[in-house]
């Protein structure tokens, strides 16, 4: 019985990661089709766009859109437009994060950083006009769902996880918190926004998608993806720590140097493990009530605390 079920969990393994290579494709596609083209006028901003988003990532947010729709019981085409809006603006907040008034970086995922690649003014537009094309997805993309309380409703939860209250508001805390002490609660609240706001409006916004889904069940989605948002960006400082360049794709030990408060050094590298694991716990007791329609989130839990960049 063991050997089978190991057997079963290596295969459904490996189906998903199939299914994960599908969605990283479809997103390539998707995002390709959505940015104005570098042969349209203004070209150097349009080229830099596209260099910005297109050709590597690992797609986490896509992904964590898919397979909610997939656990909902909605096709990939209804939530696209979403996974599109929310790839976007995390885009544009690595474009901005990368530059010399932020954390100034030469590397992002194994090739320069946008305004090394073009420069530092560039840089500042491509983020400024990868934003706003996010919520225009988000206000005329054909597929999402018509209803305006929906689309309204898509848009506030991209908005909120990308403000102050979100993205925005957990990398000014971080800048902040250079050269200083913070406590593991702090350090989680500040995680909680840089990273989870997004994580958590990506499986909230294919929720969206679906109305007439249980409140009960929309609560365990939020659950879920606030601790598996939160177990990325912990995952994220132990990488940092202990990979090297040509794994992770960027400059590593660069927030030790940088005097930036992370989970290994504020709780050491064990503390930080055991955190990811008991949090890949409660993210995945979170999804019983959906039974076995959740395994695509199952899975991306499990892929998320495994990978290696």
């Amino acid at each position: 019985m063991e050997a089978r079920v190991a057997s079963s969990d290596v295969e459904a393994r490996d189906a998903f990661s199939l299914k994960l290579k599908s969605w990283q494709a479809r997103m390539e596609r998707a995002l390709a089709a959505r940015l104005p083209s570098a042969d349209v006028e203004p070209r150097r901003l349009h080229a830099a766009m596209r260099y910005s988003v297109l050709g590597s990532g690992k797609r986490v947010r896509p992904a964590l859109l898919f397979a909610t729709a997939a656990t909902i019981g909605l096709s990939e085409d209804e939530v696209e437009g979403a996974a599109c809006a929310v790839e976007l603006i995390h885009a544009y907040s690595l474009v901005h994060d990368d530059l010399p008034a932020m954390d100034d970086d030469d590397l992002r995922r194994g090739r320069p950083t946008c305004h090394r690649a073009f420069d530092e003014a560039t840089a500042v537009l491509v983020g400024d006009a990868l934003q706003p094309l996010a919520f225009e997805i988000l206000a005329r993309d054909a597929a999402l769902p018509a209803a305006s309380g929906i689309r309204v409703q898509l848009i506030g939860l991209l908005a909120e996880a990308s403000g102050s209250s979100g993205m925005a508001g957990g990398q000014a805390i971080d800048l902040a918190a250079k050269g200083r002490t913070l406590d593991v609660p702090g350090l989680e609240a500040m995680h909680e926004r840089k990273t989870g706001a997004l994580i958590r409006a990506s499986v909230l916004m294919a929720a969206a998608c679906a109305p007439t889904l249980p409140r009960e069940q929309q609560a365990a989605l939020a659950t879920y993806a606030q601790a598996i948002g939160l177990a990325f960006q912990i995952q994220d400082d132990v990488l940092d720590e202990t990979s090297d360049v040509a794994t992770l794709g960027k400059a590593v030990g660069a927030d030790r140097r940088q005097g930036r408060p992370t989970y290994p050094a504020v709780a050491g590298i064990s503390v930080a493990r055991e955190r990811i694991r008991t949090l890949h716990e409660r993210a995945s007791t979170a999804l019983a009530s959906f039974g076995a329609a959740a395994e695509p989130l199952h899975l991306i839990s499990a892929w998320l605390l495994m990978r290696r960049n």
